[in-house]
């Protein structure tokens, strides 16, 4: 996928602990199954036995998935049924481990010594539970797999919706940033250069794949396209700059054409509707990882509208970011009569 890359493991993300939780209610519907399936009637039901299949069962899979963290790395190099396979063979052994653990602190508990610990004390019940890690193992990886597809087919709408707002350039900005240059070729043949080579490197980030590059890359991508619009506007445009620990900001990551269509909306809906001069306002800074963003721009009293540029509406600048950084990412807008303020706050991991 072009949008993130998938594993196997469970803990990538902070948000992925709520699959622990789904797992966890999975494994206490097979630990009534099995019960059930030795009772065969709620009458019989054994609480105790309950407990020691839920036991049983949580400790393998947590087990698994642990070792799996460990080896993220080398697994996230397999292809899916490679992953599976391997895991598949590790759920045994653990399985296998556990068991035959369990067997021998029994022996020793009720005689105190393992002088006379036989195979057969050893490995009991073993093929038992492999058998259970069997059953064990196709109620995860079918689990797996449902969620994996799931994971996929919301990317790829994702993407098609991404690819298909990215196909629209909007004619405004391009048909108003031309009639600048053909104004600028007899009088400032410069700055008209200036200007195409700064509209040319706008474009050719909006026909890219929306890929995460660093937040230097993306300020200086604005700054561009803000020289354009201040070659439009002149005098009626300020932008006020306010970038914390800049020395950061080649470190930590954020998706392309992010800030962008932000800052149009602000010209948009600030700049272009006063014919003062109107200062629009950027803070970054990044503190610990954590990039907090605020813009915060002049308006006028009415509804905000969406407007797009290169195809990148303001409503899918938040569903973007929630796809690389999940639901921790906070993106706010407040109005009032003057002024109109957009938050936004994610952490890098």
């Amino acid at each position: 996928m072009s949008l993130k890359k998938y594993d196997v493991s469970f803990f990538s993300k902070k948000e992925n602990w709520q699959y622990a939780i789904e797992l966890f209610s999975g494994s206490v519907v097979l630990a009534l199954v099995l019960v059930l399936a030795e009772t065969q009637q709620w009458q019989g039901f054994n609480f105790y036995h309950f407990l020691q299949y839920l036991f049983f069962i949580n400790w393998v899979l947590f087990t698994l998935i642990a070792i799996q963290e460990r080896l993220q790395h080398f697994i996230s190099k397999l292809s899916l049924s490679q992953s599976l396979i391997l895991s598949f063979v590790l759920l045994q052994v653990i399985v296998f481990v556990t068991t035959s653990g369990l067997n021998f602190f029994l022996y020793l508990g009720r005689n105190l010594n393992i002088e006379n610990l036989s195979q057969a004390d050893l490995f009991e019940n073993v093929v038992l539970h492999l058998s259970y890690g069997i059953l064990l193992g196709a109620f995860c990886f079918r689990y797996l797999y449902v969620r994996e597809q799931w994971i996929r087919q919301q990317h790829s709408e994702l993407q098609a919706k991404v690819n298909a707002l990215q196909a629209r350039i909007h004619p405004h900005f391009l048909f108003n940033s031309l009639n600048n240059v053909v104004s600028l070729i007899a009088t400032d043949p410069e700055k008209a250069e200036c200007l195409l080579i700064n509209l040319s490197r706008l474009f050719r980030a909006s026909l890219q794949e929306l890929k995460l590059v660093s937040l230097l890359d993306e300020v200086e991508l604005c700054q561009k396209y803000l020289e354009i619009e201040k070659i439009r506007l002149g005098d009626r445009l300020n932008i006020e700059w306010k970038l914390e620990q800049f020395d950061q900001f080649s470190q930590v990551q954020i998706p392309l054409l992010t800030l962008q269509p932000l800052l149009e909306n602000s010209i948009f809906h600030g700049v272009e509707k006063k014919i003062t001069q109107s200062t629009v306002t950027v803070l970054i800074e990044v503190l610990q990882k954590k990039v907090n963003i605020v813009i915060t721009n002049p308006c006028v009293s009415e509804k905000p509208q969406i407007r797009q540029h290169h195809g990148i509406a303001i409503k899918n600048v938040k569903q973007r970011l929630e796809a690389y950084y999940g639901q921790s990412v906070i993106f706010q807008v407040y109005q009032n009569t003057e002024i109109y303020t957009t938050i936004i706050q994610y952490e890098c991991i």
